[in-house]
């Protein structure tokens, strides 16, 4: 199958999008680090663990929110656990899993970085989006997201490496 290079339009839209993505990955990671000695990562876990019930999820549970590989979430909650932000204990009703709770110490950083990391998504792109931009941007976004769910439901059609 021969590619289809995409036009001027095209391809402006895309390196646009990447230019926008790599930027604001970078300028959050650095505002992060900066104010609360967080990655954006340590930010992710913690947001998710402080609007779990009790602040508990299951390992496999938070993975799935992170979008992350087993190993990956076991490596980057070890260093956090290590830093006393989390904690992981057996599960009692599967000996095989984990329950991963956030500690005081984890829920007072997160308490604290929310609110500048809201100020920063705010100054940088929010509030600098009209109404019916943001409508837009969430519409895309939903967009791209339901096509690689799509895709992920039958990878052997986009994925190389797959047998048929």
């Amino acid at each position: 199958m021969a590619a289809r290079w995409l036009d001027q339009r095209e391809e402006r839209a895309w390196r646009s999008l990447m230019k926008m993505q790599d930027s604001l990955s970078e300028f959050i990671e650095r505002q992060l680090r900066n104010r609360c000695g967080l990655s954006h990562a340590d930010y992710q876990t913690l947001a998710h663990l402080s609007e779990a019930p009790d602040g508990r999820l299951r390992s496999f549970e938070l993975g799935a929110l992170l979008h992350w590989e087993k190993s990956r979430l076991s490596q980057h909650l070890g260093r956090m656990q290590n830093r006393g932000l989390v904690s992981r204990t057996r599960c009692l009703t599967d000996q095989r899993g984990a329950v991963i709770a956030i500690t005081p110490e984890g829920r007072d950083l997160i308490a604290a970085a929310a609110p500048q990391h809201l100020t920063d998504v705010r100054d940088v792109l929010i509030d600098h989006l009209t109404a019916t931009e943001l409508e837009m941007l969430a519409t895309i976004g939903d967009k791209v997201h339901e096509r690689l769910a799509a895709l992920q439901r039958e990878p052997s059609i986009h994925d190389p490496t797959a047998t048929t």
